[in-house]
């Protein structure tokens, strides 16, 4: 089995929060979420556990950052295609999420980005496949 990752984010709201990326398209783990986290599967091998604040800082040395006025993290999220990057953009700003930067287009990679309620910065990629070359 290769190695998993797991993002943590403290959130304001966890229902809101769900609710938010549940309508972009994104499951949760019922099994590792209840009223304090949960955890929302990216891939078979990668998670973002969205905390409550109060849970957070249960694992956390250091205060909270505000991602409303502070960056802690950037998380990059890969799409399958140039239309799912704009379908799952557009989405998140319907939705409430803002837009964080502008677009990027280097022909062989597209990506947007958006800021969810919660003020994290989300970047969502696609890169052609056939300029990566096989390791």
């Amino acid at each position: 089995m290769g190695r998993m990752l797991f993002v943590n984010l403290a959130v304001t709201d966890l229902t809101k929060s769900v609710d938010f990326f549940t309508q972009l398209g994104f499951r949760f783990n019922p099994q590792f979420t209840d009223e304090k986290a949960a955890c929302m599967e990216l891939s078979d091998f990668s998670f973002v556990m969205l905390l409550t604040h109060d849970f957070f800082a249960t694992f956390a040395t250091a205060p909270i950052v505000d991602p409303k006025v502070g960056r802690e993290a950037i998380v990059a999220v890969s799409a399958v295609s140039r239309d799912e990057v704009d379908s799952l953009c557009d989405r998140a700003l319907e939705l409430g999420a803002s837009q964080a930067m502008w677009s990027i287009d280097e022909g062989f990679m597209y990506g947007r980005s958006f800021h969810d309620p919660d003020g994290h910065h989300w970047e969502v990629l696609y890169m052609d496949p056939s300029v990566v070359e096989p390791q």
